[in-house]
């Protein structure tokens, strides 16, 4: 059985300023995603330059924050908010909702491919391979702050996160998402992305695919203490949420291939 490091949660402190390894992890995933855009930009033809990247990301970026914050007091912290109409901005209670982020993105990309005359599908496509590095690092973060722990196991990678009070032996759910929805989702996406495909396909696969793991993940998973199983001692929240990820996906798909436009 293994024991969860107990990270200190704050990386550096610099007087009354302290840099926490969560705000890292979010620079590191955006960072990392200019980066891989502009490599993205830099191939021939991609119909992008490096400067609609930077551009770009100050999109995504607003996105991610304020969808992530409104999806998370919405799916998960409404109880919170009624009760506390500035819940929405105590960023330190409660954290951030990937598919609260994911609806942010969705009005980003709507807005940049109307400023600059892109096709919705064209910048969906671009930006879908560059998300799941920033999941990856996203869920290190939640690791290292001792949360999001999974369900009880006795598997020898078992881990006891002082945090959840009980020391029993956890699945390390953190992991397994910033490894299936992270790193495989990211190889899987940019293999597929590397050679031409239909348009709306590489956006319709993200979906999918995030879907799938998520799904997955959500089985190791404790659910949220303030909310619990929503059915059957099963279903989560999180699944309930990716389902019509999963159903979008399968239209982008279908609808690609059909219309077969590259």
């Amino acid at each position: 059985m293994l024991v969860h490091p107990q990270f200190d949660p704050v990386a550096l402190s610099l007087g009354p300023l302290e840099i926490h390894w969560y705000g890292i992890m979010y620079v590191l995933a955006f960072f990392t995603g200019l980066y891989l855009g502009k490599y993205r930009a830099r191939q021939a033809n991609s119909g992008w330059t490096e400067t609609q990247v930077d551009d770009f990301l100050l999109y995504v970026v607003a996105g991610v924050i304020l969808g992530g914050r409104l999806g998370y007091a919405l799916f998960y912290g409404w109880e919170y908010w009624t009760k506390d109409i500035l819940y929405l901005f105590k960023i330190w209670e409660g954290g951030m909702s990937f598919h609260g982020g994911l609806i942010g993105v969705i009005f980003a990309i709507l807005l940049f491919a109307r400023n600059t005359q892109k096709s919705v599908l064209n910048v969906g496509d671009f930006i879908a391979p560059l998300v799941p590095t920033g999941l990856m690092f996203g869920r290190l973060g939640n690791f290292i702050n001792q949360e999001l722990w999974g369900r009880e196991t006795d598997l020898p990678w078992g881990m006891v996160f002082p945090a959840s009070m009980d020391n029993l032996s956890r699945h390390p759910s953190p992991l397994y998402q910033a490894l299936g929805e992270g790193l495989i989702l990211f190889l899987i996406l940019w293999w597929y992305s590397s050679k031409k495909r239909p348009t709306g396909s590489t956006a319709g696969l993200f979906l999918i695919g995030y879907a799938v793991f998520r799904v997955i993940a959500e089985m190791f998973r404790e659910p949220d203490g303030h909310i619990g199983f929503l059915m059957a001692d099963f279903l989560t929240m999180g699944m309930l949420l990716s389902v019509p990820m999963f159903i979008a996906g399968v239209v982008f798909m279908v609808y690609a291939y059909r219309n077969n436009k590259i």
